[in-house]
């Protein structure tokens, strides 16, 4: 028998990452895989912990670090075994880091790495560098999230499939070594 749910607000369409807890809350692999494991319904530590093969009391712990920061929420609880359940559900569907800190993206290729790892079919991953005008490469970005954006998802039977894409302008390299 499920509890009245508190109703909280439907999540945001989008969330901009921008506070110090928020920075430090995305700075682990862990806390981004559970970002990625709530991207589409609610779930409990339980069923948290069973897909991603990691122990409750240590989802538990990255789970309340994320809600500190703001970035999940309970969104429904009920009564079991004398005990109260807690599904958990992201405040908004995306995110969307502005200015992305070293030790969040870091975090955030880890947890991909991860995934790409746990993965039971051939992964596509593609690095390639391109010369663009500043014109055709912020072109070519909102290209790349629009289609990811207009994606048409099929029904709940069918495998999950996560998309990372990136696109960055190269640093220039620096000159370590000085005239003689």
């Amino acid at each position: 028998m499920r509890d009245q749910p508190s109703h909280p607000p439907p999540p945001e369409d989008v969330l901009e990452i921008g506070t110090p807890e928020q920075f430090a809350a995305l700075a682990h692999p862990l806390r981004q895989r559970l970002l990625f494991a709530l991207g589409h319904r609610p779930a409990t530590i339980g069923q948290l912990a069973a897909q991603l093969e990691a122990k409750k009391g240590n989802v538990a712990h990255h789970l309340k670090v994320l809600r500190d920061a703001g970035l999940i929420h309970v969104a429904e609880t009920r009564q079991v075994r004398g005990g109260t359940e807690q599904y958990y559900q992201r405040t908004a569907r995306h995110m969307v880091v502005a200015q992305p800190q070293a030790a969040g993206t870091a975090a955030m290729l880890t947890a991909f790495a991860q995934e790409l790892d746990l993965s039971p079919v051939e992964t596509h991953l593609t690095l390639r560098h391109l010369r663009l005008s500043p014109a055709k490469a912020r072109e070519l970005g909102e290209a790349l999230a629009k289609l990811v954006d207009e994606a048409e998802e099929d029904t709940e039977d069918q495998p999950l499939h996560g998309v990372l894409v990136a696109l960055y302008q190269q640093a220039l390299p620096t000159s370590s070594t000085s005239p003689a």
